[in-house]
């Protein structure tokens, strides 16, 4: 018993598990006789019966009746006119192939005689041809002979100085006359030294005087250039007579050696064709051993199909016509939900013990105030935790270590003399402390 009240008793286990097998039970019941639906179509019906059969749960002993259907299905006129004409035709064909099949006995006893087949093909006789190797190609020529050295260059003097000085050679008296018939005659016409007529007409025979000199150097690159071409001309033809020469050569070694390709290729041709034609000859064996071996298979293969004939026509005698069966329609049921029977009884105790712990602690937060104390230290009644403990009555005043000296003191008994005459309504804790069960030990009177 708790501090306030009993708590709440456990359902039985077997009573929960009765009262479930007896729902489940009864909610298979329900869903079988639901589910099974007679039927009515045009080729037959189909009918459901049920019969009662005892059931005794191995738990609790109590019987059960089970309702175990049976499905009957019956034809139609029509189907079952059907069904009797090929029930009978049946029986004939069974008959007729069972009078048949004695005459195996004679046909398989026998073993077949192929003796008049034609003969296989030899592939013995059959000689693999032999090969003309073609030939090595012919040793062509690869190399000419040297036509002549190439004229890579040509003396050609590039120094313009003795053309120059030749030139000028012939123009400096010329014009060193010039120069002095000029300065007479700006004399004569009263022009002197220094004057800017006679310095301005001095300027302008300078220039001309220069004017000459260029030319003359001009006509020196001119000349050069005119014997530099001379000298590249006589090198190009030299060099055109040499490749001329080297054409000839490559001419005639190229059509050397096209000769010898040719001649190559046609002893290679002759060679190819001789292979073919044995090729020809090999693949025409091949053909006559495939026709002797297609032409002794079939024969077989007519034998054999002889042979068969007759099994087969007893398996086909033995096979019948089938009737056609009535095409039931799919039928929708809604299924009787089962009953958590077991589900409810445990959470209704769930429910009552959630309450019944709810008082319990409930009373314990009262009985901690009026005794003057609560929350997790209600409990530790341990002496070894107090200190400033003093006898009032049955019970001590003190308070815990590590509370100040103003701190309230508390009211309660020592877990010490508790254990003594209580000891279940003592615990020790995970730190060694002993701890007082307030509810039990109040309760002590009200034991089961």
């Amino acid at each position: 018993m708790g501090l306030y009240g009993s708590a709440p008793e456990s359902p039985d286990p077997k009573e929960t598990a009765s009262a479930q097998t007896a729902t489940n039970i009864g909610t298979a019941v329900a869903n079988n006789v639901m589910g099974n639906v007679n039927q009515v179509t045009p080729d037959g019906t189909l009918k459901y019966t049920y019969t009662t059969q005892k059931w005794t749960d191995p738990l609790s002993g109590k019987v059960y009746d089970l309702q175990v259907p049976t499905a009957t299905q019956t034809l139609s006129p029509e189907q079952q006119a059907i069904k009797n004409q090929t029930d009978g035709a049946e029986l004939n064909m069974a008959t007729l192939a069972n009078t048949q099949s004695g005459k195996l006995n004679d046909l398989l006893g026998k073993p077949m005689d192929i003796s008049k087949a034609p003969a296989a093909g030899d592939p013995t006789k059959i000689s693999l041809p032999q090969y003309q190797q073609f030939q090595s190609g012919p040793n062509l020529q690869t190399s000419l002979g040297n036509a002549g050295d190439i004229t890579k260059s040509y003396d050609v003097d590039f120094d313009t100085t003795k053309y120059e000085q030749a030139l000028m050679d012939r123009l400096n008296p010329q014009l060193e006359r010039d120069r002095a018939a000029l300065e007479t005659r700006l004399v004569n016409q009263g022009l002197q030294p220094g004057s800017e007529a006679y310095n301005r007409a001095i300027d302008e025979a300078s220039r001309q005087s220069n004017d000459a000199r260029i030319s003359a150097v001009l006509n020196a690159g001119q000349e050069q250039s005119r014997l530099a071409g001379l000298a590249r001309d006589q090198a190009t033809f030299q060099n055109s007579a040499q490749q001329q020469q080297f054409g000839q050569n490559l001419a005639s070694a190229g059509f050397s050696n096209d000769a010898n390709q040719q001649m190559f290729q046609n002893a290679n041709t002759t060679t190819a064709g001789n292979n073919a034609l044995k090729d020809q000859t090999f693949n025409a064996q091949q053909a006559k051993l495939n026709m002797q071996n297609q032409a002794r298979a079939q024969y077989l293969n007519e034998q054999y199909a002889q042979r068969n004939q007759p099994i087969n026509e007893i398996i086909g005698l033995m096979s019948g016509a089938q009737v056609n069966n009535p095409q039931f329609v799919p039928t929708q049921s809604n299924p009787m939900p089962t009953v958590d029977y077991a589900g409810l009884v445990q959470q209704d105790y769930a429910n009552k013990m959630g309450a019944y712990q709810q008082q319990q602690a409930n009373m314990q937060s009262l009985w901690g105030g009026a005794l003057g104390f609560g929350g997790q230290l209600a409990s530790l009644s341990d002496k070894r935790a107090k200190k400033d403990i003093k006898k009032v009555g049955g019970l001590y005043s003190y308070r815990y270590k590590g509370e100040g000296k103003n701190a309230p003191k508390r009211i309660g008994v020592m877990a010490q003399e508790v254990e003594k005459v209580r000891p279940d309504a003592v615990v020790k804790g995970p730190d060694g402390l002993r701890r007082v069960n307030y509810g039990a030990l109040f309760n002590a009177g009200k034991r089961k």
